[in-house]
């Protein structure tokens, strides 16, 4: 099955439903599309497979191509989270998740979006992935053997203060999240960057979190603040050093652990 937009069609949901849903099938193709949150809050807005997904698609897995989520900017919106990948063997390319900074129906809970991305499929591969500006995690990973290769971030700027994001004793939700109870997962090319120009004192403690385990392993990561406007303390976990000043120079870790 194939589902090919023509000049990026657009697909707003109403009533609050999921706008796409794909099955737990071998082969489908998503690319084109541009998925617009509705005025009543969706819990997703993408959703490959269905929860408790468990086949093998190995041999012919779903691919999105070119699909983009937008919550906000062209007007009101709301969703839960922006796509869920199910399925597992999923291919993810050039896939720009947004919760919307600026354009029509903005504000810190007029376009509320917690999660970008939420992966629960095993196998999944990610290769240019951008998302951004989302209220709580912008990806959660919590499928086994995972690979993201180039992520762009911008963490939520219209945070009102540190309260708005703080995670329990963790300040600030990471851009890039591995569940604890992940055995594999590696990433290449990695970065997230903040601009809390509403309250410049906001502070992350880390860009990325992932468990320390041998099976999971991050190549070229780095965070940076943009001109001072709030800080992160460290890059990954409690490693990297912290971003300072207004010189808008990134903190990077090589490798990790």
């Amino acid at each position: 099955t194939v589902v090919l937009g023509l000049g990026l069609a657009t697909i707003i949901p109403d009533n609050g439903v999921t706008a796409l849903k794909v099955g737990d099938v071998d082969g489908v193709k998503l690319a084109g599309l541009l998925i617009d949150a509705g005025t009543t809050n969706s819990d997703s807005l993408v959703e490959v497979g269905p929860e408790g997904a468990s086949a093998s698609h190995a041999a012919n897995p779903t691919s999105v191509q070119d699909v983009f989520v937008r919550v906000g900017g062209a007007g009101a919106g709301k969703a839960t989270t922006g796509m869920v990948i199910n399925s597992n063997d999923t291919i993810i390319d050039h896939t720009w998740l947004w919760r919307a900074d600026h354009g029509e129906g903005i504000g810190w809970e007029t376009n509320r979006s917690d999660y970008g991305l939420q992966v629960n499929g095993d196998n999944v591969l990610a290769t240019g992935l951008f998302v951004e500006h989302f209220n709580k995690y912008d990806v959660r990973w919590s499928g086994e053997n995972g690979k993201t290769i180039f992520f762009q971030n911008e963490k939520a700027y219209d945070a009102p203060n540190q309260a708005a994001v703080q995670n329990g004793s963790t300040k600030g939700y990471a851009a890039y999240k591995v569940d604890d109870s992940v055995n594999t997962h590696e990433g290449w090319g990695l970065g997230s960057y903040c601009y809390f120009n509403v309250d410049p004192s906001i502070r992350q403690d880390h860009g990325f979190e992932a468990p320390v385990k041998a099976g999971v392993k991050f190549h070229d990561l780095l965070v940076v603040s943009l001109g001072g406007q709030g800080q992160y303390n460290h890059v990954i976990n409690d490693t990297g050093s912290p971003t300072s000043g207004t010189s808008t120079v990134p903190s990077n870790v090589v490798s990790f652990p």
